[in-house]
């Protein structure tokens, strides 16, 4: 079922786990994550960035992920991800996307609240959920979402100042995480994740989740965290399952591909202990 992602982290934040947010490219990896939320019988946020409208539009992540999600039984947000300007969210909305995000993290505190509040003044009565950023996760690779920059950590004192101001339904916090791979595990600062669930009931996103190291993850999504982000490692996963399985056409190129998406997801589930639906 094609939902927002307000009740999902209702949910989220009152049983103490994380929910995957799966980012899609095409029409597999979209399918696939969608057959494992329905499989395992849990909720899935399947965002869509705005950085990855070269592999394909807007226009078609919106119905391919509108498709899926209403076939499913399970709750799936469809869910822009960093979107990067106003225009480019509107058109989002417009198309159907359930759940969206601007990230203007980047930008002075003053200036990240007057361009959060336009668009949660255009989302909030098309029933649109808005996740914004606070403190800016850096990139690694040239396959996420922005430049590669180093990541700022979000200052606890901003945090409620922001969301009385936003209105916003998520936030988007800065603990140590980057996009893209590492060269080793990160280490998070689990105090400033205290400090900000203690100051604020808005439901808390961590990106950057992939090769964050379990036990990350695992304390981030029973410490407050209520959506991880995850990529790149499906994109790691399915190179070396195709790159180890000597395929010997396209078609098998794709199912051990999206074999192997599917069993990261699995796994994430079970890392961020996503309660099934009642």
């Amino acid at each position: 079922m094609l939902v927002n992602t307000k009740e999902m982290f209702e949910q989220a934040r009152k049983g103490n786990y994380g929910i995957p947010a799966t980012n899609f490219i095409d029409l597999d990896s979209a399918r696939t994550f969608v057959a494992v939320a329905q499989e395992q019988n849990k909720p899935l946020i399947l965002p869509f960035a705005q950085a990855h409208k070269e592999y394909i539009s807007l226009e078609e992540a919106a119905l391919i992920g509108k498709y899926l999600a209403e076939k499913a039984n399970v709750p799936v947000a469809l869910h822009l991800d960093h979107g990067e300007d106003f225009e480019f969210i509107k058109q989002a909305i417009d198309l159907g996307f359930t759940s969206v995000m601007i990230d203007a993290s980047k930008e002075s505190l003053a200036d990240n609240i007057a361009i959060t509040k336009k668009v949660v003044a255009y989302a909030h009565p098309r029933n649109v959920t808005v996740e914004a950023e606070l403190g800016h996760v850096g990139a690694g690779t040239n396959y996420e979402n922005h430049e590669v920059t180093d990541s700022i950590y979000t200052e606890v004192a901003d945090v409620v100042h922001f969301v009385e101001e936003t209105q916003v339904d998520s936030l988007a916090i800065s603990i140590g995480t980057a996009h893209g791979a590492y060269k080793g595990t990160p280490v998070l600062n689990f105090q400033r994740l205290k400090e900000i669930r203690e100051m604020t009931e808005v439901p808390l996103v961590l990106h950057g989740g992939s090769s964050s190291g379990e036990d990350n993850l695992n304390k981030c999504a029973i410490g407050g965290i209520s959506k991880i982000n995850i990529f790149t490692d499906f994109l790691q996963a399915a190179y070396q399952t195709i790159e180890s399985g000597d395929p010997q056409d396209y078609i098998q190129i794709k199912n051990l591909a999206n074999q192997a998406m599917a069993d990261v997801l699995r796994k994430y589930y079970q890392v961020f202990e996503t309660a099934s639906i009642n």
